[in-house]
């Protein structure tokens, strides 16, 4: 049975709805992946996973448990819980956020709402693109989970607080008990629970196979250089994908994966028979108190060998006219998109040409900011911004029909975004890149980079690898006993 969700939410606003938040700190010394460990297996669990600290990003962490409520839109259609709902899944969603309006009084950034994803095949919904690119595994375009409690870690505090959401005290007067049996079972778990423990890891075999061989990746961006050429586009994204089989399960991979590729943006999701392993480096928007931050990555070199190489590295990133007119076509991209959404002459250029350096690789990156129009919420600006244009190019939406042409197997979630959307007007997502995602024994890894006038097709095709490489060490890694 198919039903409009606006009727719904019609008849709920007749009542009068209470919402509240509770939120405790709790006195542990696990970390937060400490205490991720062991809840991993429960329903639906996201943790949105800051694994990489600075001074800048990679704060905070969450995670999701108790879920009460799931939204999954794929090919044309929208359940909630199960049930077929009519309508734009953006408004769907908009609407189940505006719903549980709160009010965020503590010193933290998301106290209750809902985590997910966006994948980048949603823009085949969003946009006339062209389906020519071939799927390589089956799994939804938007799903989103509320969940009643949240585990917070503030990693620059060094504290953990737990957040219990309860959405209606008057019609869920005896599920409130249960919330209190739930809590104490969470409290319960954390105290019992020892700190995660790393053995010695040996690297095994894993054989990975790319949709795109080398020769014809390189012929691939030789045709997206005469599109420049041409004058159809400046700069666009040119991705591949590799695939293997592995019979390491997803937990284990992601903890090898936060080893060797810490990052600030990372998260681990199991939906369904869906595992995603994020490791990605950059944001693709934050909204906090109506500002908007968007921080697009161009331009990327390897660490190096020794320090002497390291440093060559960094500074031959930092002195490229390449990369930095690649990222300043970005910027001017999202410079753009913001435009659409925030109030005039508050968009701002407020870091160019910074340099951020992983286990793998340096990248050069930008920060823009805007204040948001009153009339648009968080999933307003997400909607109008999506996908991010590092991912992309432009023009926006002629990049992504070559795109569509040249990548022979769609992205699926990679170049989406992950993130969270807050009662309370808040958001934050990631670009998704730095990614593993596991079905079964199947995995996929996408990797790619900017293709401009400039680009040269074998060093384009190197970067790739420079990129996959921790991924795939990630997944070659085993534990074993001493």
């Amino acid at each position: 049975m198919v039903m409009s969700y606006y009727i719904i939410l019609l008849e709920a606003a007749t009542d009068e709805v209470q919402m509240r938040v509770d939120v405790k700190e709790i006195t542990t010394e696990l970390s937060s992946f400490d205490i991720f460990s062991l809840f991993k297996d429960e329903k639906d669990i996201i943790f949105l996973d800051s694994s990489k600290d600075s001074e800048k990003l990679g704060k905070h962490s969450f995670i999701g448990l108790n879920p009460y409520k799931k939204i999954i839109y794929n090919q044309g259609l929208t359940t909630i819980n199960g049930q077929m709902i009519s309508g734009d899944p953006f408004i769907i969603l908009k609407e189940l956020i505006e719903a549980n309006p709160i009010q965020n009084t503590y010193d933290l950034p998301f106290v209750a709402g809902c985590m997910g994803y966006l994948s980048y095949d949603l823009v085949r919904d969003m946009e006339k693109i062209p389906e020519i690119a071939k799927p390589i595994m089956e799994m939804p375009t938007m799903v989103f989970v509320f969940y009643h409690h949240l585990l917070i870690f503030d990693h620059h505090c060094h504290k953990t607080y737990l957040s219990v959401f309860y959405p209606d005290q008057k019609e869920n007067h005896e599920a409130t008990f249960n919330f209190e049996d739930k809590t104490t079972q969470i409290m319960h778990t954390i105290k019992s629970g020892p700190p995660t423990l790393y053995g010695n890891t040996v690297e095994e075999a894993v054989t990975f196979t790319s949709c795109f061989d080398a020769s014809t990746y390189m012929k691939a961006v030789e045709k997206m250089k005469e599109y420049i050429l041409n004058g159809d586009i400046y700069i666009a994204n040119m991705t591949h994908t590799y695939t293997a089989t592995t019979q390491r399960n997803a937990y284990d991979i992601y903890k090898s994966l936060r080893q060797v590729n810490q990052a600030p943006f990372s998260a681990f999701m199991n939906l369904d028979d869906t595992e995603i392993l994020c490791s990605s480096p950059e944001r693709f928007m934050q909204i906090r108190n109506n500002w908007v931050e968007t921080r697009p990555i161009k331009g990327t070199r390897p660490r190096g060998k020794t320090e002497e190489e390291d440093e060559a590295n960094r500074l031959a990133l930092e002195k490229s006219e390449k990369d930095k007119s690649e990222l300043l076509m970005v910027v001017d991209l999202e410079r753009n998109d913001l435009s659409k959404v925030c109030r005039p002459y508050t968009v701002k250029v407020t870091e160019l040409f910074g340099i951020e350096s992983y286990a793998t690789v340096h990248h050069l990156v930008a920060t823009i900011v805007g204040k948001l129009k009153q009339e648009m919420t968080a999933v307003d600006c997400i909607k109008a911004c999506f996908p991010g244009g590092s991912i992309t190019g432009t023009p926006k939406i002629r990049a992504m029909e070559i795109i569509e042409e040249l990548e022979p197997t769609r992205r699926h979630l990679y170049t989406g975004c992950i993130g969270y959307f807050g009662f309370d007007g808040s958001a934050d997502f990631n670009i998704v890149i730095r990614t593993i995602i596991k079905q079964k024994e199947r995995i996929a890894i996408g990797v790619g980079g900017g293709i401009t006038w400039e680009s040269d097709p074998e060093a384009e095709y190197e970067e790739t690898l420079d990129k996959a490489r921790a991924l795939f060490k990630a997944v070659r890694l085993k534990e074993v006993d001493v």
